[in-house]
């Protein structure tokens, strides 16, 4: 038997929110993984962002350093084994645009890193948090329908 708690989207369809099976364990452990994985992502790349702002040193940041990357490493990973084209939708090109700003602040000028690493971090938030149908915009469709223009002229 399972136990549904239903909310109501902005068709007054009633949806399950969370479906509870009969032995107790909640329906999507995938998404309880993904949603534990970001929050430890989140905290980690605060304590790092706060820690760059502070100027604390590279081994006082470790931990949360390797925390911010190894969960952040799965998150993508389980994004792209659902689904390998998001790395060409709006979410993903925003994911490759936070490492390029990471990278820049890491590697190329560290004594500006606390800019670059807010900037990533903002990017991060727009890229989560933008409507459904920028996230899932996809770029191959722009070269699809260019390359579609080009043949007929």
């Amino acid at each position: 038997m399972a136990v549904y708690i239903l909310m109501t989207d902005d068709s007054n369809t009633q949806k399950p929110l969370i479906t509870t099976q009969s032995d107790g364990t909640v329906a999507s452990s995938r998404r309880w993984a993904s949603v534990l994985l970001r929050s430890i992502h989140i905290s980690a790349m605060g304590v790092v962002l706060g820690g760059v702002f502070l100027g604390a040193v590279y081994e006082t940041l470790n931990i949360a350093i390797w925390m911010t990357v190894i969960s952040g490493c799965l998150m993508m990973s389980m994004d792209i084994f659902k689904d390998p084209k998001i790395l060409l939708q709006g979410s993903g090109l925003a994911v490759i645009l936070k490492l390029i700003l990471l990278a820049i602040g890491f590697f190329f000028l560290p004594e500006q890193r606390f800019g670059w690493y807010l900037s990533a971090t903002f990017v991060a938030s727009v890229g989560s948090h933008m409507p459904g149908a920028l996230r899932h915009w996809d770029i191959s469709r722009v070269y699809k329908k260019s390359r579609l223009y080009s043949q007929r002229t």
